[in-house]
């Protein structure tokens, strides 16, 4: 009785570690930039060396792809893909990137590059002409 007890606590540690480690893949918008975030006092933010400002309601998403509050950006430099509020300019979603988010390659930085280019959502993938 003992090692049943023991050896379903073991599988379900096991099985816990890994779902721990799986990737959660991400859809991100045709309207996601990619820029870096500096964390000054929320909600304001340097976007890409410049000062910026998380929009009232502003989603901001982990690596995890988990909620975070607006004082995670504190004192951190990260790379992001977000989006921007059109009535106010101020930033309403941002992904705090992974390694892999990182690496796909070319991701529009600016609202004219992202018109130039194609987006393909299935892939997540951004082609230049």
């Amino acid at each position: 009785m003992l090692r049943c007890a023991a050896l379903g606590l073991a599988a379900g540690l096991a099985l816990g570690a890994n779902t721990a480690f799986a990737q959660v893949l991400r859809a991100f918008p045709p309207s996601a930039l990619r820029g870096e975030i500096t964390g000054t006092a929320p909600p304001d933010v340097l976007l890409n060396g410049k000062p910026a400002r998380l929009a009232a309601g502003a989603r901001i998403r982990g690596e995890e792809n988990r909620f975070e509050l607006t004082s995670f950006l504190a004192g951190k430099k990260l790379v992001v893909n977000y989006t921007i509020e059109d009535t106010s300019g101020q930033l309403m979603e941002v992904w705090v990137l992974t390694a892999v988010e990182r690496a796909n390659t070319p991701w529009p930085a600016t609202k004219e590059q992202a018109a130039a280019w194609t987006f393909d959502p299935v892939s997540q993938k951004w082609t230049r002409p």
